[in-house]
């Protein structure tokens, strides 16, 4: 499993097991996670719409955020690194990363670019009300 902004692969767990488990490799390696988004929920409240388990989890590695911040301030525009951990339809279990390196490089999709010429349209629209 992998596109070009992200890697990952299928664990053989429950969803709650591959949930704690990532949290605590992602501890290992001077990670903690310090946003918990759950997707499922969230689209559950907002539009009542069913989907199977699906967190994102932002991760942050203090003393490399730092060293980030103080090379290039505007990059916490691309922090916390997303992990995400969701049960795909058939119930498998995926956890994928965000590819830090995929900062260097485009997504090359037509339907990403649509989608990011809404967003960027949508944040200037935020940054005129300011």
């Amino acid at each position: 499993m992998g596109t070009k902004y992200g890697f990952g692969k299928t664990v053989v767990s429950s969803f709650e097991a591959a949930i704690e488990k990532v949290t605590q490799e992602l501890q290992k390696e001077g990670f903690g996670v310090l946003t918990d988004i759950d997707v499922a929920a969230t689209l559950k409240k907002k539009l009542n719409q069913d989907m199977p388990p699906y967190r994102i989890l932002g991760a942050c590695n203090p003393p490399l955020a730092h060293r980030a911040l103080e090379a290039e301030p505007s990059i916490g525009l691309l922090l916390p690194c997303n992990v995400v951990v969701r049960q795909d339809d058939a119930g498998k279990v995926q956890v994928e990363f965000m590819d830090p390196n995929a900062v260097l490089d485009l997504v090359a999709k037509p339907e990403i670019n649509r989608l990011a010429s809404e967003v960027r349209q949508k944040l200037e629209r935020v940054l005129q009300a300011l």
